[in-house]
């Protein structure tokens, strides 16, 4: 088969066969005489599997685990996989989390134990920078010490950055936080919450599957190279 042979069935240009096969994506391709790349059905069978996977494991987990399995190393392949699942797993844990910190929502009394910017980013597991970006963007608003100007976190400022962080590993954009941050500060509703959470749990079924039919084309690929001899694991 030519480049573009492998290339119609997906809407692809020759160039981008070419470069996958580059990548380590695609087995290498025997050439002919006067240089020309000929590939298999082989090779048709490890572009569908990676198409299949990058949907549920992104481009650059999916170019990995195919350059894994062409150069034999299957169980690196089944790693990232196995990783990847994992984040996903974690995905899924922050989502109920953050339905969880919404169940009871109400408006915060005024408690000890404040914090400051350093100690509260520790916690997070974020850099002191990305705090102050979210106070740009409004999303916590700490008061100043009037002698330091140091910023001190009450509680209702803690339970805001631990929701805007929950929620950017969700996806969400800043100025899509902003807007739920006010109803949780407000308490007048948890409407806009509730849809964005739909939208997060619809968007993690929709990577599991992907993975899923990642997983059934990798397979299929996997079982065509031990029939055709390609290197094994």
């Amino acid at each position: 088969m030519r480049p573009v042979d492998l290339a119609r069935e997906h809407g692809l240009s020759t160039q981008a066969i070419r470069n996958y096969e580059d990548a380590g994506i695609l087995p290498a391709a025997e050439r002919t005489v006067h240089g020309y790349r000929t590939y298999t059905p082989l090779h048709a069978q490890a572009l569908r599997a990676f198409l299949a996977l990058v949907p549920g494991h992104g481009h650059r987990t999916a170019t990995s685990i195919m350059r894994a399995v062409n150069r034999g190393a299957t169980e690196d392949a089944l790693r990232l996989i196995d990783e990847s699942h994992g984040q996903l797993l974690d995905d899924r844990r922050t989502l109920q989390a953050v339905e969880v910190a919404l169940r009871d929502l109400a408006p915060v009394a005024a408690e000890r134990g404040d914090t400051f910017i350093g100690p509260l980013a520790g916690r997070l597991g974020i850099r002191p920078a990305t705090l102050r970006k979210w106070e740009d963007a409004g999303l916590v608003r700490p008061r100043r010490d009037p002698r330091t100007g140091y910023r001190i976190y009450g509680a209702a400022d803690v339970r805001d950055a631990r929701l805007v962080h929950q929620l950017r590993r969700g996806g969400h954009l800043l100025e899509q936080i902003a807007p739920l941050i006010d109803q949780v500060r407000s308490a007048g509703g948890v409407a806009p919450l509730e849809s964005a959470l739909r939208e997060w749990r619809g968007r993690l079924s929709a990577r599991g599957r992907a993975m899923l039919r990642g997983a059934a084309d990798l397979d299929a690929y996997l079982c065509a190279r031990e029939r055709g001899g390609g290197p094994s694991p």
